[in-house]
């Protein structure tokens, strides 16, 4: 009698503690729907202008500083007045939000699957909600937490590199919708104080659509072109082979703990000289924040798997293929302001 109470007060709090989880991870991705919706509808994602011609030279004393989070908070609030009332920038904010956090999405869900796949706990994913302008997406990304060792060097690769393959796989079709919006809705060049720079992959498919991202300028930068942009950016920098990113989860798998560790320090000192050569030759500062990123993933340490069987040969050609997303993903200097 007391062994099936116990029993059936486990299940009952077991049961608690999946709701009470499940309802966190909504809640936050829900947060993160409605921050990226927002950002989607703002400058450079979106319609909405941050300052106007007229403000550029404007001087700003000490109690305009002192009052930014009231500004901010009145800009915010005419932003979403402008969401509910204009259905354009209703239209560019989800086309936004959904673009991205589908990219997102299908990221995590590869590792989670992958982690299914072995036996390993992993949490559902964990969406990252940014106030828009603070993170200019509304989001620092997604990530799932795994709460069991990872068993072999094989699960250790197939996990790593399932979420950078599934995310590109997700970003394809939002970058043909941005091109063909770009086709459909041609606009004129405008300028802008912000580049962004074109990954390899946009280089290539805006050859198949006949389209001169050059010419087009800041006009490229719709809804969708906007997501794929920030998806490959993420890809390329998830597969960096530092740390416990899902690059230097591949190269642990492939090398073994002594190269992973040698490989991650050469792509620090090399993504640090990388990133002062943007800031000082290109204007473009967002390497810094990049190489401090993966200087932070480098001190966190790779763990060991029981198992340490080296990679077959199937496996060795993924990773070959997933060197080639990293390549049409990357590009040195992402962001330039002129």
């Amino acid at each position: 009698m007391n062994d099936r109470n116990f029993v059936g007060v486990f299940s009952v709090n077991h049961y608690a503690d999946e709701k009470s989880t499940f309802v966190k991870h909504s809640v936050l991705f829900l947060l993160t729907f409605v921050t990226a919706t927002i950002s989607g509808a703002i400058y450079p994602f979106g319609p909405i202008q941050i300052f106007s011609d007229s403000a550029e030279n404007v001087s700003y004393n000490f109690l305009d500083y002192l009052y930014f989070p009231l500004y901010y908070a009145l800009f915010i609030a005419d932003v979403v007045r402008l969401l509910l009332t204009d259905v354009s920038i209703l239209i560019a904010g989800l086309s936004f939000s959904s673009s991205l956090l589908f990219i997102l999405l299908s990221h995590e869900a590869g590792h989670y699957f992958a982690c299914k796949l072995y036996g390993v706990r992993a949490t559902l994913p964990y969406f990252i909600p940014v106030p828009p302008l603070i993170g200019p997406a509304g989001t620092l990304g997604a990530f799932i937490k795994i709460k069991s060792s990872i068993p072999s060097r094989r699960a250790t690769f197939d996990i790593g590199v399932s979420g950078p393959i599934a995310g590109f796989v997700a970003i394809i079709p939002i970058a043909v919708l941005g091109f063909i919006q770009m086709k459909l809705s041609p606009s004129e060049n405008v300028p802008s104080d912000i580049v962004f720079a074109d990954p390899p992959l946009m280089k290539l498919m805006a050859a198949l659509f006949s389209i001169d991202l050059t010419q087009l300028g800041f006009a490229k930068m719709n809804s969708f072109y906007s997501a794929a942009w920030l998806g490959l950016l993420v890809t390329a920098l998830n597969l960096m082979p530092v740390g416990q990113l899902d690059g230097g989860h591949a190269v642990y798998a492939l090398f073994g703990k002594k190269a992973h560790f040698r490989i991650g320090i050469f792509c620090v000192i090399f993504m640090t000289f990388l990133a002062l050569i943007g800031l000082v030759f290109h204007n473009s500062p967002s390497g810094l924040v990049f190489a401090f990123l993966l200087a932070v993933m480098l001190a966190v340490p790779h763990p060991e798997t029981a198992e340490k069987t080296p990679l077959d040969g199937k496996r060795k050609l993924i990773a070959l293929a997933v060197l080639l997303i990293f390549s049409v993903s990357f590009t040195p200097f992402p962001i330039k302001i002129s």
